[in-house]
């Protein structure tokens, strides 16, 4: 060990009637921890809830979509054939999506419906793998009687806020009717529901409703037509190339949209208001540094006749700063091993019990608070507060460094 690393570890243990500096240093310390502590619990929540969100938002629609200009989409078999055998792509179903109304017994509310082809859409959207939808011809997966009403699925919290249960029917009313002598009369037909859409996503518990494509087809009166096709592709973080793929392909006037483009605003959102966090939390640790500076400015003031004594010995000016930076960054290393370990017990203790129940209409996700601790942003925040630290050494080591040894010795 160098005589540097020895003095400073001396330096370390200051006497009784230092105790003010030893107050400072453990002030410093606990500075730090509580910084490193709070990064690593505030941004492990953010990415965390971000990840949650993204699974949730993907297990209910799909990764790409692709629409036609200027209107509805016919020979979708076929084009969904040719989707499908795409580089990249998994599986393609069609949809018909309209905005309606539902009215059951206890209350009415507005819903996103849409028409889906029950035999593909589970290998597109994963949380509907398991729908039971019939049509008006007893055409699905539950089979059915002619004349039967029609199988409707909804949304958890949309169900709830209509009071509906299972086997309940209710009238599901659309803006696309039909002209009589008295003007234009919405269509309005009575569906049975069949079972609940639950996604973890409010906004999409909330509003979707979900039918057969051929009563869509008939409701709507776009016969032998859809929307378009909703489409699954192996890597999600590649739906942008099978995006532009197809469109090439494809050419004009079909265009896509890949699940990136469509939740833009907000994945822009988080990304902003994680590195805004990131920010203003580095602040405890810079006032910790600030701590940190003082007790080394204060040191350098109290041993002043030690450094002139080890420069008279010989000691050069690089190894007096040597000594104060190395109390220094040995501050900051304990307060960040300390805040970190207390960092991953908090996150541990968050994924395990249950604090809050998160309300959906406001953090869009319906589960307890989400945590993922990712190693990337543990190594980020560990650097950040180390540097801050040594930074804040630099000043005092190279005031003690100047130190002129005979002046120190004459009037210390």
């Amino acid at each position: 060990m160098g005589y540097e690393y020895f003095i400073g570890r001396r330096y370390m243990r200051t006497r009784q009637r230092q105790a003010f500096i030893s107050l400072i240093t453990f002030l410093s310390t606990a500075g730090v921890t509580v910084g490193v502590m709070a990064l690593i619990v505030v941004i492990a929540v953010m990415s965390g809830f971000e990840h949650d969100l993204k699974a949730r938002i993907l297990g209910g629609q799909a990764h790409i979509t692709l629409t036609r200009h200027g209107g509805p989409v016919k020979g979708y078999p076929q084009l969904s054939q040719k989707v499908t055998g795409t580089k990249g792509v998994v599986a393609a179903t069609p949809f018909i999506q309209s905005q309606i109304m539902l009215r059951s017994a206890a209350g009415i509310s507005g819903a996103l419906l849409w028409g889906v082809d029950p035999a593909s859409v589970g290998k597109v959207i994963q949380t509907l793998g398991k729908i039971s939808l019939t049509d008006s011809k007893g055409q699905g997966t539950a089979g059915g009687a002619n004349g039967a009403s029609p199988g409707i699925v909804l949304g958890k919290e949309l169900a709830r806020n209509l009071g509906v249960l299972e086997g309940d029917t209710l009238y599901l009313i659309s803006p696309r009717g039909m002209l009589s002598p008295i003007g234009h009369v919405p269509a309005m037909r009575q569906f049975k529901v069949t079972g609940f859409f639950q996604s973890g996503m409010y906004d999409y518990d909330g509003s979707f409703a979900f039918i057969h494509l051929n009563d869509a087809q008939r409701l709507l009166r776009m016969p032998g037509a859809v929307n378009g096709l909703q489409i699954r592709v192996e890597d999600i973080y590649a739906a942008d190339t099978v995006a532009e793929r197809l469109s090439r392909e494809l050419g004009f006037p079909f265009w896509t949209r890949d699940w990136m483009q469509m939740n833009k605003n907000l994945f822009s959102a988080l990304k902003l208001e994680k590195i805004t966090m990131f920010v203003i939390l580095t602040l405890i640790v810079l006032v910790a540094a600030f701590n940190i500076a003082s007790t080394l400015i204060m040191m350098v003031m109290g041993k002043t006749k030690d450094i002139a004594i080890l420069k008279a010995m010989g000691a050069t000016d690089w190894s007096i700063g040597k000594i104060f930076v190395f109390k220094g960054m040995t501050i900051g290393l304990i307060g960040t091993l300390l805040g970190s370990g207390l960092g991953f017990v908090l996150c541990a203790l968050l994924k395990r019990i249950n604090i809050h129940e998160l309300a959906g209409e406001i953090y869009y996700i319906t589960t307890n608070l989400p945590v993922r601790l990712a190693l990337n942003d543990v190594v980020i925040i560990v650097l950040a507060a180390i540097l801050i630290c040594f930074l804040a050494t630099l000043y005092p080591a190279r005031q003690a460094s100047k130190l002129n040894p005979v002046e120190a010795i004459r009037y210390g």
